[in-house]
C-alpha cells in the first residue's frame, strides 16, 4: 500500500535521489583521492623532501603534524561554507568544494622542496594544506545534506552512506595510485614520482565539475527558500535551537580517530625500523580494507534503516576500539596475514558499522534550514581533534616510535566520546523527512512509512 507523499517528495524529480547519490559518491570520490595521497605522503615521502633528514623521528612528527594541519583548518571551513550553503543552497557548495581541492592538491605537486628553497618548502606546504582542509569541510556535509533530502521515505540511511563510501573508494583509488610510487627507484621517488598522484587532480576537478554542475538543488531547500526563505545567520539558529545536537556530532565526529591512525600512523609505524614491513605490503592492506568497506557501508546503512541508527553506530565504535588494539597488535608481530586480516576486520568491516551510518545519524538531528551548518561545524570540530591524533599518537608512541600499545589505549580512549553521544542522542530513522530536527512536542508522531 502506497503512502501520499510529502510536498518534498513530491517535488523531487523521477530517479533524483539516485542521480544526488551517485554525485555524492563520485565526487566524494574524487575529492577524497585528493585528501588522503597527502596521508600517504605525509608518512612515506614528505619527512625526506620537506623537512630535515638528519633526524628523521622529528622530520616524520613534522610531517604528520601537516597533515593535521588541515584538520585545524577545517572548523573555520566549516563556519564559513556552513553559512553559505544554507543560504545559497548545497549544489553550490559542492562544486566550489571540489574545484577548491583540485587546485590546492595540484599546486602541493608543484612545490619546490626544502633542499631547494630552504624552510619556505614547509611553509607552501602547510598553506596548500590548509586549503585543502578548508574544501573538505564543506565536502562531506554538502554531499550529505544533499543526498539526505533527495533520499526517499524509510532509505536515508541507505543513499547518504554513499557519500561515506565514496570517501573510501577515494582513499582506495588513492592508495592504489601510490602503491607503484612507493615501488619505484628511491632516487625517482623523492625527485619527482611523488609529485604524480598530486598532479592528477586536475582531472579529479574537471570530472567532478561536470558530474555536479547537473545536479539540481533539493526540494527540501527550495521547499524551505519558497515558503520561509532562507535563514540569515543559520550559525545563530543553529546555537539558539541545535547546540546540543551540535556537542553530539563534536564527540561523534572523534570516531575519525580510528581512521587517520589506521591510515597514517599505523603506516608510518609499520614502515618504520622498529617493525620493517614493506611500503607496499602496508599499502596494500589499506587498500584491500577499502575495498571491503565499499561494500560493508551501504550494507550497514540499510541495516540502520530496520533497526536505528544507534546499535549500528555503537556496533563500529565499541568494535573499533576493540579491533584497533588488535591490528596494531598484529602490525608490531610483523606478520603479514595476520596484518592483513585484522586491518580488513578493523577498517574495512567493523569502523564501517558507524563510518556508514553517521552522514544519516547525524544529518537528521537537524531541521533543513541549518542542516548543512550543524554537520559542517560538528563534524569538522571534531575531525580537527581527529586529524591531530596522528601527532600525539607519535609523542605517545615513544622516542623509539614502538609503543603501539599506548597508541591503541588512546585509540580505544577517543571511542568513548562517540559512544556517550549516540547513547544520548534520539533515535530519527523512522521520523518523517520534513519532521527532523524538531523538538518532539512540535515533531510529527507518525513514523516514517515505505512504499510498498
Amino acid at each position: 500500500m502506497s503512502v501520499p507523499a510529502t510536498p518534498q517528495e513530491a517535488a523531487a524529480p523521477p530517479g533524483q535521489p539516485r542521480k544526488a547519490a551517485t554525485a555524492a559518491w563520485i565526487g566524494s570520490a574524487l575529492e577524497y583521492y585528493d585528501f588522503f595521497i597527502y596521508g600517504s605522503a605525509a608518512a612515506l615521502i614528505f619527512p625526506e623532501v620537506f623537512f630535515d633528514e638528519s633526524d628523521p623521528a622529528t622530520a616524520t612528527l613534522l610531517s604528520l603534524a601537516t597533515f593535521g594541519v588541515a584538520y585545524a583548518a577545517r572548523p573555520v571551513g566549516a563556519l564559513v561554507l556552513g553559512h553559505f550553503g544554507d543560504k545559497l543552497g548545497r549544489k553550490k557548495i559542492m562544486v566550489f568544494t571540489l574545484m577548491l581541492m583540485g587546485l590546492s592538491t595540484f599546486l602541493i605537486g608543484c612545490l619546490p622542496t626544502r633542499d631547494q628553497v630552504g624552510t619556505l618548502a614547509p611553509v607552501l606546504l602547510v598553506l596548500c594544506r590548509v586549503l585543502q582542509g578548508i574544501s573538505a569541510a564543506g565536502e562531506q556535509a554538502s554531499a550529505n545534506s544533499m543526498t539526505l533530502e533527495h533520499a526517499p521515505p524509510g532509505r536515508r540511511g541507505f543513499f547518504t552512506s554513499f557519500t561515506l563510501s565514496g570517501t573510501q573508494g577515494g582513499q582506495l583509488l588513492a592508495t592504489l595510485v601510490f602503491i607503484p610510487v612507493a615501488a619505484m627507484p628511491e632516487d625517482q621517488l623523492l625527485s619527482w614520482g611523488w609529485r604524480v598522484p598530486f598532479w592528477l587532480s586536475v582531472a579529479v576537478a574537471v570530472v567532478g565539475w561536470v558530474i555536479r554542475r547537473k545536479l539540481d538543488e533539493t526540494p527540501a531547500f527550495a521547499q524551505q527558500t519558497a515558503e520561509e526563505g532562507v535563514v540569515k545567520l543559520p550559525l545563530v539558529v543553529l546555537v539558539r535551537e541545535h547546540w546540543a545536537d551540535v556537542l553530539r556530532v563534536i564527540a561523534g565526529a572523534l570516531i575519525a580517530s580510528v581512521s587517520t591512525i589506521f591510515t597514517v600512523w599505523a603506516l608510518a609505524y609499520a614502515t618504520s625500523d622498529a617493525v620493517g614491513m614493506s611500503r607496499t605490503a602496508m599499502l596494500w592492506v589499506g587498500a584491500l580494507a577499502n575495498l571491503v568497506a565499499l561494500a560493508a557501508i551501504p550494507l550497514w546503512a540499510t541495516l540502520s534503516d530496520r533497526i536505528g541508527r544507534r546499535p549500528v553506530y555503537l556496533i563500529g565504535a565499541v568494535g573499533s576500539a576493540v579491533t584497533m588494539f588488535l591490528y596494531l597488535w598484529a602490525v608490531s608481530t610483523g606478520s603479514y596475514p595476520l596484518t592483513f586480516l585484522l586491518g580488513i576486520l578493523c577498517f574495512g568491516v567493523v569502523y564501517s558499522a558507524a563510518n556508514g551510518v553517521w552522514p544519516a545519524f547525524y544529518g537528521e538531528m537537524f531541521t533543513t534550514r541549518v542542516r548543512l551548518s550543524g554537520v559542517a561545524i560538528g563534524t569538522q570540530i571534531g575531525f580537527a581533534a581527529a586529524g591531530f591524533a596522528v601527532t600525539f599518537a607519535a609523542r605517545i608512541a615513544g622516542p623509539g616510535g614502538d609503543d603501539w600499545s599506548a597508541v591503541a589505549l588512546f585509540t580505544a580512549a577517543l571511542c568513548v566520546p562517540p559512544v556517550v553521544a549516540a547513547l544520548s542522542a534520539r533515535e530519527t530513522h523512522r521520523v518523517p523527512t520534513e519532521a527532523l530536527g524538531v523538538r518532539p512536542a512540535r515533531a510529527a508522531t507518525e513514523p516514517e512509512k515505505v512504499t510498498a
